[in-house]
């Protein structure tokens, strides 16, 4: 079943946070992950809003992204998202239509 990760993310040290950025894709095409959006300045329709950045990202099923949550090469580029950002992230479930 497809899920998805939505991430809230407020950067605090650029430097730090570019370096994750820039090393993520590649982490993230090796267990088939989508980065489908990262916005820099979401438009807020209702609530507060206190994160500088929404990324929702795409994976088939949840083993691809916990396989892709728990790779040595993930972990190893999360130093510097952790070092350089704080934030929230969620996992979301698709939602089975009925025909």
């Amino acid at each position: 079943m497809t899920v998805y990760a939505l991430a809230q993310i407020r950067i605090t040290d650029p430097i730090r946070y570019n370096r994750y950025r820039d090393a993520f894709l590649p982490t993230l095409r090796a267990f088939n992950g989508r980065l489908l959006v990262a916005d820099t300045n979401p438009k807020v329709i209702e609530g507060e809003w206190c994160a500088q950045k929404a990324i929702l990202i795409e994976f088939e099923t949840e083993e691809l992204f916990q396989g892709w949550m728990q790779s040595a090469e993930y972990q190893q580029i999360s130093i510097d998202r952790r070092a350089g950002s704080t934030g929230t992230v969620i996992l979301l479930h698709r939602a089975a239509m009925d025909s």
